[in-house]
């Protein structure tokens, strides 16, 4: 049933309520655990069970991290990475250019430094080599080291890896292919003989976890390794801006590893936390919309290696340097976005927004920024998303897909058929190389296989409300109370709730395309709203010209502190007219 009659809002998307059942689970919450209304919905709609929600609502990571020998190839890898430590061999660590491989990256550096070793970072540059190893660097790196370490790439590397002359330990979560490289040992959840257990994690959790394996190898040999729980501010970092599912252990492992960050003791983060303007403790949203972009701003379009050099350095000085400097670049960074955006969103206009894929192709597009660009097409169709700059004859693209699309396993297979140069990734996420011949084959191809996955088939996404509140009921209690069900993110979307019949009494347009408003519902409680966007689309025209008409609006509650006070603030997200419902 429609959540307060709305079958189309004003962004055209349908408003989708609790569902009977977790009404029922909500009130079995309350009356088992004493627990709030707002929060014991919330936890039924995570699928916390009664008698489970003081678990849930404080995870312990001991209980719930994995044994790392559970993944193939574990032992060996940390074996042989100790024994490069032990005795002093030259390690080289191969990364990607993103806020993964970074903070990958990073963890390894700082274990080393620890231990008193060191390592040769590398980070392909994006535009000149490309993702992931190729044979130049690796054998150049195998000339002068022992051992490479490939951390979020390598998967797929078959002839990179075989140049490399050395061993190669690949630490990684991308899909596996049928067959591996001859690496040493290739640690990595999305191996096709895993059992998907641990598919969820991101490349820096494999990495934590091999460290894991690290540590308890020298604790057999009565030596005490690195205290690994603060080396978690980097994980929740990875995790978050890699958009890995927000649950079971990953979950844990941000929840810990936000505590870790609030702590302030990574140089690098302080100052990418200072530059940001960061002032409150980190939340997850922090680390996705704040740190995170400016973090990939240098692999995006600046010096490859400044994010997981900014992650990895232990000077507060430097840090501040490059700090500021990938915020220079993040600044640069939204600039060509917007201008790329314009023009795929109208060449994707053109082409259909109702396909199975929406996408756009240009010449001369950055390729640092086709895969945001790719998430704006997708959250603004519900549609999987391809975006390719192409630089002479041949193209770089990146995807973002929806839930229950398998973008990633479609790449790969598109490559495996000779429609692509070269592509992969995972579910939600992928890049691919593509020939202009190759070009217009290839989409069709790929738009054909996600159609039988059902793309295509959906509306506007639906808009999930887990309640009605009014405005007077919207405190700094409530969000506080709501944020210990958290931390929210992918596949755990934080509460959104409805305040129905409320009148407009402020309107403002902030900034070239956000909207701010006061509302209030006729008894005492007010609240102002935020709509970043707003005038991208109906909403901001349509509220700021609103007339005394009153609205139902939906959105997040947040507290907004100024002035060392705190009131609370509703980041709005859609709205529908009260007198036509």
């Amino acid at each position: 049933m429609d959540f307060l009659d709305i079958s189309a809002s004003l962004t055209g998307r349908r408003w989708v309520g609790p569902g009977a059942e977790v009404e029922r689970q909500a009130e079995a919450i309350v009356q088992a655990d004493h627990l709030p209304e707002p929060l014991a919905r919330i936890l039924a709609r995570r699928g916390v069970a009664p008698g489970e929600t003081a678990a849930f609502l404080d995870p312990k990571l001991g209980s719930l991290l994995p044994d790392p020998r559970s993944l193939r190839d574990m032992e060996t890898a940390a074996a042989r990475f100790l024994a490069a430590v032990k005795s002093r061999q030259r390690i080289a660590i191969f990364a990607d250019y993103d806020v993964d491989g970074g903070s990958s990256a990073a963890l390894l550096i700082d274990w080393l430094r620890r231990m008193g070793r060191e390592a040769t970072l590398y980070i392909p540059d994006r535009i000149d080599e490309g993702y992931g190893p190729n044979v130049p660097a690796m054998q150049e790196l195998g000339r002068n080291h022992d051992l490479i370490l490939c951390v979020d790439c390598g998967t797929l590397s078959h002839e990179p890896v075989a140049a490399a002359g050395c061993d190669v330990v690949i630490l990684d979560h991308h899909l596996g292919g049928e067959t591996l490289p001859e690496a040493l040992a290739v640690v990595n959840p999305n191996r096709q003989d895993e059992d998907g257990a641990l598919a969820h994690l991101c490349a820096a959790a494999v990495v934590f976890l091999m460290l894991v394996e690290a540590n308890r190898q020298l604790r057999d040999e009565g030596v005490q390794g690195p205290d690994l729980m603060s080396f978690l501010d980097l994980v929740a970092l990875a995790t978050v801006a890699d958009v890995a599912p927000l649950l079971g252990v990953n979950r844990a492992l941000v929840r810990q590893g936000l505590k870790v960050m609030a702590r302030r003791e990574r140089p690098g983060l302080v100052a990418l936390s200072d530059i940001a303007r960061l002032t409150t403790a980190p939340a997850a949203y922090h680390l996705g919309f704040l740190l995170g972009p400016r973090v990939n701003a240098g692999g995006r379009i600046g010096a490859a290696d400044m994010g997981a050099q900014l992650l990895a350095t232990d000077n507060p000085m430097e840090a501040k340097r490059l700090a500021e400097r990938l915020d220079q670049l993040n600044t640069e960074r939204r600039e060509i976005e917007a201008e790329v955006r314009a023009y795929a969103m109208a060449q994707a206009e053109a082409r259909g927004l109702d396909a199975p894929l929406v996408w756009a192709a240009g010449e001369g597009w950055h390729p640092g920024v086709v895969g945001i660009v790719a998430s704006r097409l997708k959250e603004a169709t519900n549609r999987p998303a391809v975006v390719i700059g192409f630089d002479g004859d041949e193209g770089k693209g990146s995807g973002r897909s929806v839930a229950g699309v398998d973008l990633g396993a479609s790449i790969q297979k598109l490559a495996a058929e000779g429609l692509l140069v070269k592509g992969g990734g995972h579910k939600m996420a992928a890049g691919l190389t593509v020939t202009r011949e190759q070009l217009e084959p290839a989409m069709a191809r790929l738009s054909e296989m996600l159609e039988k996955q059902g793309s295509g088939s959906a509306g506007p996404a639906d808009l999930r409300i887990d309640g009605v509140l009014m405005p007077g009921a919207a405190t700094p209690e409530l969000v506080t109370m709501l944020d210990e069900a958290g931390p929210y993110g992918a596949s755990a979307p934080a509460p959104r709730f409805a305040f129905p019949s409320q009148r407009i009494s402020f309107a403002k347009r902030v900034g070239e395309n956000h909207l701010k408003i006061a509302f209030s519902d006729g008894m005492g409680g007010r609240i102002e709203a935020i709509c970043f966007g707003a005038f991208d689309g109906p909403l901001g025209p349509a509220l700021e010209s609103h007339k005394g008409q009153s609205f139902h609006l939906a959105g997040k509650l947040e507290i907004n502190e100024w002035g060392g006070r705190q009131k609370v603030q509703l980041r709005l997200e859609d709205a529908a007219p009260a007198s036509e419902i």
